[in-house]
């Protein structure tokens, strides 16, 4: 399945939110750039899987010169677009294998595990397509001017990444032209027709945005190897 599997990490974003003047896709994460650290753990989890890497085109140089200095798993660079849309088309366009699947990946979600990725893979394997979603915590209320109501949180899905797809449905549906409303490729897909699979996310698959989310990759991280290490210990 592994061998069968391109995987497109779209890592576009020029990092606004994180206040600093790196973007944060290249931002150091216990010692690694996150995106060395999302590209290794796809490379983990889908040995002999493709894996392009979409970036600004004004930011591949400086991720070049940054990814020699790291041991970071092979991947094709390619240039993104004016929307992730158009990066993720891009994307497509890059792969020079003909995989039966294909995962979308956001670049700064360098904490879901290997059994979340293949996990995921198994279900779009089976069901053409596969997202992995959380339960939300928090209340919501939907707003209209100065008035909101509540919605019923347990009908709500919080979205993650990677997003899995058989290669002809999600290159067919990436056919048609950009829309406002194409949040993540699930969008796209679901617009082709096609239904979308949901299966079980994970809490720690953060999505590092702000400076807060660091913070909290970075204890997560920590708790991680210091756990690893605990186990080793106890072989």
């Amino acid at each position: 399945m592994e061998r069968q599997t391109g995987v497109i990490i779209v890592a576009g974003g020029g990092g606004s939110r994180m206040g600093g003047a790196r973007p944060k896709q290249f931002m150091l994460l216990g010692g690694m750039p996150i995106l060395a650290r999302t590209i290794n753990n796809f490379a983990a989890a889908l040995p002999g899987a493709e894996i392009v890497v979409v970036l600004p085109a004004e930011h591949t140089g400086f991720w070049h010169n940054l990814s020699a200095r790291f041991e970071v798993a092979p991947h094709t660079v390619a240039e993104g677009g004016r929307e992730r849309f158009h990066s993720v088309k891009n994307g497509l366009a890059a792969l020079k294998r003909d995989p039966e699947l294909i995962a979308v990946q956001d670049g700064v979600r360098p904490l879901g595990s290997q059994e979340l990725i293949r996990r995921t893979v198994a279900a779009a394997a089976e069901h053409g397509t596969a997202i992995p979603v959380v339960e939300p915590v928090d209340s919501f209320r939907e707003t209209d001017g100065a008035a909101s109501q509540i919605i019923d949180r347990r009908r709500l899905r919080i979205v993650q990444t990677p997003q899995v797809f058989r290669a002809e449905l999600l290159r067919r549906a990436y056919e048609t032209e950009y829309r406002p409303e194409f949040t993540d490729d699930a969008s796209v897909v679901e617009l082709s027709g096609e239904a979308v699979f949901l299966c079980e996310g994970e809490r720690a698959n953060l999505k590092i945005t702000t400076p807060e989310d660091t913070v909290i990759a970075e204890a997560l991280l920590a708790d991680r190897e210091e756990t690893h290490e605990t186990d080793g210990e106890n072989i």
